[in-house]
Formats: structure tokens, sequence, C-alpha cells
């Protein structure tokens, strides 16, 4: 028997050539600045951070207390079912816990999905501009993405749903979608759902779907996908506690569909994926309404806040039905998104570049509390001379 060994210090040998190709052509997902970099790479304090999609209230006190009850059980793994959270999903969604998967963020759940029905040389369909997870779950189970036009910025059904080919195994749909924050309407979906051939998977992405659903954002005909669910067994609908809960920290969502590929995606997910704090925290979540109620309120007056100061400014923005929203900033010659944004950084406010979505000249800004959008805006008035 020969046995072949390589020194793993030396240079020359390429760990990169084992790896799947889809692997090797991926880049590693960037995530906002933390607050603690940017304020000892600038030596700035007091640094504000609009730049991840959080909710700027946190946790409401029954998650905080839910989640202190807890502690004592930390040498304990988590009910790897999930059992309480999916009963109280149960409730809350009209849904039998068969249908429900839950997810490390719903991130982990889309991921799961593609690992569990794409194989290498399939093809999976997302709008330009869409979510930065799509491309990255595509290319690692090694398919090939199709990437449609976008329309207004808006994801263009009628573009995806003519590119569906023999090979198509699954769409992505985010509504409200993310950098954007453009919605589908009802109808819009309906007709997109009645066309896609039955041996398709749709992932309806409704990450923002409380902010949308709460009607202050102005998403006209914004739907629940999970209400089709009967209508159309190969849809999936995914959701979060990330953003409208103020969960972003503990990492955990949830996928809704037939309890035939809730079965299929539990089969993949890793055993204890949801950590015992996160399913203590989403339950209790779940039952402080009047917390996500506040959320709510202050993300509306928040979004007025910030547009208002954008069309003081004469600057562009994308309308959206989530708590970002994205504005053109490049408005000087020799001056692109990526320029803004580290002058604001060096103002000691974190947003977020999206050259990386196609959208070079914008920037995507999380709503905040009032003194956070004040803090924004008036970096952005320091930093452009606005015709």
């Amino acid at each position: 028997m020969t046995t072949t060994t390589h020194n793993s210090c030396d240079p020359a040998f390429d760990f990169a050539a084992l790896s799947k190709s889809g692997v090797r052509a991926l880049q590693p997902y960037q995530p906002g600045k933390p607050l603690d970099e940017l304020e000892r790479e600038y030596g700035i304090r007091n640094a504000v951070k609009l730049a991840s999609n959080e909710n700027p209230l946190g946790p409401g006190p029954l998650v905080l207390e839910r989640i202190r009850g807890e502690l004592g059980e930390l040498a304990r793994y988590p009910d790897g079912n999930g059992f309480a959270l999916k009963q109280a999903l149960s409730a809350k969604l009209g849904v039998g816990t068969a249908q429900l998967t839950l997810g490390n963020g719903s991130n982990d759940v889309l991921e799961l999905v593609a690992r569990a029905f794409v194989d290498c040389g399939d093809e999976v369909i997302f709008s330009q501009h869409a979510f930065a997870v799509y491309p990255i779950v595509t290319q690692a189970v090694g398919a090939r993405a199709v990437v449609t036009p976008a329309a207004d910025w808006g994801q263009d059904l009628d573009a995806m749903r003519a590119a569906i080919g023999d090979r198509t195994r699954l769409v992505f749909v985010a509504n409200p979608n993310n950098p954007t924050g453009t919605w589908l309407t009802g109808a819009a979906l309906q007709n997109f759902l009645d066309a896609v051939p039955s041996q398709v998977l749709v992932v309806l992405d409704e990450a923002y779907f409380e902010y949308a659903a709460d009607g202050a954002t102005g998403a006209t005909g914004y739907p629940s996908g999970i209400a089709w669910l009967s209508r159309y067994p190969n849809l999936i609908v995914t959701r979060t506690f990330s953003k409208a809960y103020g969960l972003a920290g503990l990492r955990i969502g949830y996928g809704v569909s037939h309890p035939q590929i809730a079965d299929l995606l539990n089969r993949v997910r890793q055993p204890f994926n949801v950590n015992s704090l996160a399913l203590a925290a989403a339950s209790a979540a779940l039952e402080d309404t009047d917390h996500l109620a506040h959320s709510l309120q202050a993300n509306a007056h928040g979004m007025a806040q910030l547009t208002g100061g954008f069309e003081s400014l004469g600057l562009e923005f994308i309308h959206s039905a989530g708590n970002f929203v994205s504005v053109r900033v490049a408005v000087r010659d020799g001056m692109s998104g990526l320029d803004v944004y580290e002058a604001l950084l060096r103002q000691g406010v974190i947003v977020r570049p999206v050259a990386n979505y196609g959208m070079p000249e914008h920037l995507r800004i999380t709503v905040g509390t009032a003194a956070e959008n004040a803090r924004v805006l008036d970096a952005l008035k320091t930093t452009l001379v606005v015709p």
C-alpha cells in the first residue's frame, strides 16, 4: 500500500484544487462592518450602525426574561425538533407542525432547499439585484444560476417565468426584495405560481414580511404566501425572527411547506441547528405582540424621517416595504457609492454599499432610531454637495 503525504505548509500546495468548482468560484459573504471595528480603525466613539437591517429597538422584555430563564440549562443540548416553537408557529400561522422546518436563520433554510433538491448541472433562477445568499447556495451545490433582469429595481416575474427550462429545479423570489425593498402583489405572484411547472420549486423569501404586511410602508396588495400553500404544493415560504422580532444575534428562522418537502429538508438539516436560547426567544417573541407593534410603528416613523430627509437633499431613493431603503448617492462627478460609504465611515456612520448587487451608485440604509436616522442624514449632507 502506497501512502502519499503533502506538506500543508508548502505554498505550492493548492487546497482550492480539492474543492468543488462552484465553491472555488465563490467569494465570501461580506457582512456589515462591526461597530467596534470601525471605532478601533478610525478612532471614533459612539458610531452608529445602519447596515444590516436590524431592529433598532432590539428584543422585547418578554424575550429577555425568557432567555434569562434558559441560562441555567446551557449545558444541555436544545430540543432538536423545536417542539414548543413549532407548536407556537402552528397556532399562529394555521399550519401543521409537519410543514415546518427550523433554521439557523432563514438563510439556513434557503441552503437546505438547495442541498435537498438541486444537483450539479441543474438551474436556479433569481432576479438581478436579488439577495446575495441565492447565488451563494446555487454555486455551492454546483448548479447554474440563471439571473433575470430586473424591472424598475424589482423582480420581473414574466422574465423569470420565461427563463424556466427543462433543467430548472428552483426559483428564488424575495418579497419584499433585499436590497431594493420592492414588493410583488398577490395577484402578480399568483399568476406566476399558476404558470410554474409543478416539478419546479418556488421559494418565497418573506424575511421582511411583518414590515410589509403592516401596511404603514405602503405595500399595496402585499400578500402572505403561507395562505397559498394548499394551492401550490411546490411553494416554500421562508421567514425569520432576525428582523421585526429583533433576534438577529440568535439566528433563527423557519420554512413552511408541503409536509413531504419539510420532511426532506429535515433529513438534511443538521441536528441541533437551532440553539436553546433562540428557541425560547422566538417562542416569547411570538407572544409579545405589543413589542412587535411598537417595532413596526418605530419603523414607519423612521422610514418617513429618512425618505423625507432624502427628498430635502434632492436624493433619489427606491420606495421600500422593508426596514431599509436604498438611496442613490452618486450625485457628484467622480464620486461612487463606495466613496460616499467611506466618507460616512469617517463620520462614524456605517451603512451598506451595494455595488455587489449591481447598484454601484446606491447605499442601503437601515431604518434606525430617530437619533440614528438624524445622524446619517447629517453625515450625508456633510458629504454630498447636492445640486
